[in-house]
């Protein structure tokens, strides 16, 4: 077995595709368009599956937002510098949305560097610095 992708549900298709492609450097993978059930999917990641997890970005027609709830925590991302990545999503995000909640800093208790960001829909993404 292995982790083929996960579902986020987007209240702007093209604004979640900028953000994850513009400020995460993740590739638009492919999209599929369904009128007439009334949604439209774009898959983006680092690779597709199944060497790599993708992100499928769902958007449902005419919803715009969504209640995030308490269940949900994080997608996480590794990175060679945390702080370099929180520097570049804030030199993009402000244009394309998303924000970072987190300067880049140890975990508590722990000496590993991670960060935290949102993407436009309110998602909380880790950044876990993995130096090469």
């Amino acid at each position: 077995m292995n982790l083929l992708h996960t579902m986020l549900r987007v209240g702007n298709l093209q604004r979640s595709i900028d953000f994850y492609t513009q400020v995460l450097g993740m590739r638009l993978l492919r999209t599929t368009q369904r009128p007439e059930q009334q949604y439209d999917l774009a898959f983006v990641g680092y690779g597709a599956n199944p060497e790599h997890a993708e992100i499928e970005l769902t958007y449902n027609y005419g919803v715009e937002r969504y209640e995030l709830g308490t269940g949900f925590g994080h997608i996480a991302i590794g990175v060679p510098d945390a702080a370099a990545a929180c520097d570049a999503v804030r030199a993009k995000a402000a244009a394309l949305g998303g924000a970072i909640t987190r300067e880049a800093g140890p975990v508590k208790g722990g000496t590993t560097v991670i960060a935290f960001i949102t993407d436009p829909d309110g998602y909380k993404i880790e950044l876990i610095e993995r130096r090469p």
